[in-house]
């Protein structure tokens, strides 16, 4: 899928075609669903912009760029959709992190998900999270063909400067 620059919003379906592509991966490692599946294609996109978990995506490129996150992923890392799509999702991660980072997404990229992920996150700020309980999965479209990797998570804490996971 080709990355948008477009903010998601009612005038481009809530970029509902890159949304069911989240949403149709997350079913098919999962089996569960983000979003009621029985409302309409244009509906779950919104729901998932404007959901109260973080959701954020990346491209394949050698060196991924982030190409969706919902209003919570944009507040928590600090990110404008003109930032965002032309962020590295390495950043995510202070520098420190970043191997633990890759052997993650090496991890997921084997297996297709994984359910239990725990790291450090920083904003574009400097901002420290810690997110628990995180979901990264492959993304791939109706052939099978990768699209990237995503991630969801519902539990976060702000760290201070002296904390470390």
């Amino acid at each position: 899928m080709q990355p948008t620059t477009d903010y998601p919003s009612a005038a481009n379906d809530f970029l509902s075609a890159h949304a069911e592509r989240l949403l149709d991966s997350w079913h098919y490692w999962t089996g569960g669903h983000l979003i009621d599946p029985a409302l309409v294609k244009i509906e779950r996109a919104r729901r998932l912009f404007h959901a109260p978990f973080a959701v954020l995506s990346h491209d394949t490129a050698p060196d991924p760029i982030l190409n969706y996150a919902n209003e919570t992923a944009l507040a928590l890392f600090e990110l404008n959709w003109d930032q965002l799509v032309r962020t590295p999702s390495r950043l995510t991660a202070e520098p420190m992190h970043r191997e633990a980072r890759a052997a993650l997404l090496a991890q997921v990229s084997s297996r297709g998900y994984i359910d239990d992920y725990r790291g450090v996150r920083v904003s574009r700020t400097g901002r420290r999270f810690l997110i628990e309980r995180a979901t990264v999965w492959n993304l791939i479209d109706e052939s099978g063909t990768p699209g990237g990797q995503a991630a969801a998570f519902r539990t976060w804490r702000f760290l201070d400067s002296a904390e470390t996971s």
